[in-house]
């Protein structure tokens, strides 16, 4: 953003150009940001890669010469996040049923250990259907088994469908091993894919067992069919609302090797130092990373750039931070770029694990996510309405601005799949404000199409013009809760 420096004369009065006069951010400010961090150097932006180094580097650069001064724990730009990838180096399995070593033609398995190395002998099967029960508690008796569970889950509460709740309810529960079973749906392929991507965690938050892995349908299959079982009638049994599982008879003899790749990743972190001494802070927050070279070899494009997905919300950070930094305000307000959302959210979460300040002097963070899918003069949402008592504050400013405001819910369907979550779960109230999910059916355009793939890069048809408004509306944002006069804040005590 640009302020007006030219003065106004009116008579012998000299009116000094203010923020009130500042002009808007244009499309072309945002879209110079997005070009560099979305273009084919940076490499998809993964953590760990090439493409990192450039991307954080590029956004300290920025923030510096916007005027923000580094905030990370060793007073730098960069707290780091250590990370942990695992991938499949090898393993030798044997079933036995009664005594007998069972034949089975797939070789559909994939088998990841959280060390190094796993073995085990004599290690029982159950098979435990979705997981859990219809109340959504796990019935079987896992302890110290290996779990096989189907990868679709029916009759199950919403909050358990997803194979990562049920995967570690079982963990909970004392599972020693939790192996996904392929659907007749064709997931299978889904389940290796994701196995054998070498998915990045945060070691220190993990809920992981000492076994995990996935088989095919027809892997499953020939394993009950050899022991005698019929895979059929296990499939019906496991419709049941209590179903508590059956021990399938099957003894597992596993020697499981495993790559372990242990690094750092970054959030970058800056900060506009208040005037304002314990009156709290503001904190602005978005994602930096994306997926990197996504496509297999061969593909014409192998490079999700993730223009949208959030390229497009660093860009609106950077100009936030340029905007903001140009005065002094009462309150601290601090900018954050997290690393592996994408991964779930670990950055976020690495932060409020360690924050660099005490998470209750947060008067409010706000995340800036997947900006660029809505036009000018689009409602602004609330992700996270209902959960702090912020939203008739920050409706009354978008108001301010010229915006209507999206009174509904709807958009909380996303407040778990968000950066802010990490914080939500702290206490600290925390929203995503602007365009891009005031209009669902839209996002679920780009959600269904060019979220997450080598498409979502920029375009000449990439919608800047929402992205520009909800700029400004951030600006805003930040000079009322910046300020103590416009709103006092219970946190600081005022």
């Amino acid at each position: 953003m640009r302020l007006v420096h030219s003065p106004i004369f009116l008579g012998l009065v000299v009116l000094a150009a203010s923020p009130s006069f500042s002009k808007a951010v244009t499309e072309a400010d945002l879209r110079g940001h997005i070009e560099i961090l979305a273009s084919d150097a940076f490499e998809g932006r993964k953590p760990g890669t090439a493409g990192e180094a450039k991307t954080v580097k590029y956004i300290a650069e920025a923030w510096a010469k916007a005027g923000l001064k580094p905030a990370a724990a060793d007073g730098g730009w960069f707290d780091p996040v250590p990370l942990i990838q695992r991938g499949r180096a090898g393993s030798t399995y044997t079933f036995t049923a009664k005594g007998r070593k069972l034949r089975i033609v797939s070789d559909d398995i994939i088998l990841i250990g959280q060390q190094a190395a796993y073995a085990r002998s004599n290690l029982p099967l159950i098979f435990t259907g979705a997981g859990v029960t219809s109340d959504g508690k796990v019935a079987a008796d896992v302890k110290g088994k290996a779990a096989l569970v189907l990868s679709a889950a029916d009759n199950v509460p919403d909050n358990m469908k997803s194979p990562r709740a049920r995967r570690e309810a079982l963990i909970a529960a004392g599972a020693e091993a939790v192996i996904f079973v392929g659907d007749s749906q064709g997931n299978w392929p889904t389940l290796r894919r994701q196995l054998l991507s070498r998915p990045i965690a945060l070691e220190s938050r993990e809920k992981r067992a000492p076994l995990e892995g996935a088989i095919s349908t027809e892997f499953m299959v020939g394993l009950v069919t050899a022991a005698g079982q019929d895979w059929d009638k296990l499939r019906a049994n496991a419709k049941q609302a209590d179903y508590a599982g059956e021990a399938l008879g099957i003894d597992a003899d596993l020697d499981v090797k495993t790559d372990l790749y242990r690094f750092n990743s970054s959030n970058v972190i800056g900060k506009i130092a208040g005037r304002k001494k314990n009156s709290g802070a503001l904190l602005f927050m978005g994602h930096w990373d994306h997926l990197g070279i996504c496509a297999p070899e061969g593909a014409p494009d192998r490079i999700c750039n993730g223009a949208v997905d959030n390229a497009s919300g660093i860009a609106v950070m950077n100009e936030v931070a340029e905007a903001l930094a140009k005065k002094k305000h009462d309150r601290d307000i601090y900018f954050l770029a997290t690393t592996a959302e994408e991964s779930g959210l670990l950055g976020a979460y690495a932060f409020a694990d360690k924050p660099v300040l005490p998470l209750d002097q947060i008067i409010l963070s706000l995340n800036v996510d997947t900006i660029a899918i809505a036009p000018r003069g689009s409602k602004v949402a609330i992700i996270g309405r209902g959960t702090t008592p912020l939203d008739a504050e920050v409706e009354a400013v978008a108001k301010k601005t010229g915006r209507a405001i999206d009174s509904t819910k709807d958009a909380n369907a996303f407040l778990q799949r968000q950066d802010g979550w990490a914080l939500t779960q702290k206490g600290v109230p925390a929203l995503m404000v602007g365009g891009s999910f005031a209009d669902l059916n839209l996002l679920q355009k780009f959600l269904g199409s060019d979220y997450h793939g080598p498409n979502d890069q920029l375009t000449d048809r990439t919608e800047l013009g929402g992205a520009a408004e909800d700029t400004d509306l951030h600006i805003a944002l930040g000079r009322h809760f910046a300020d103590t006069r416009k709103y006092k804040s219970k946190k600081a005590g005022e």
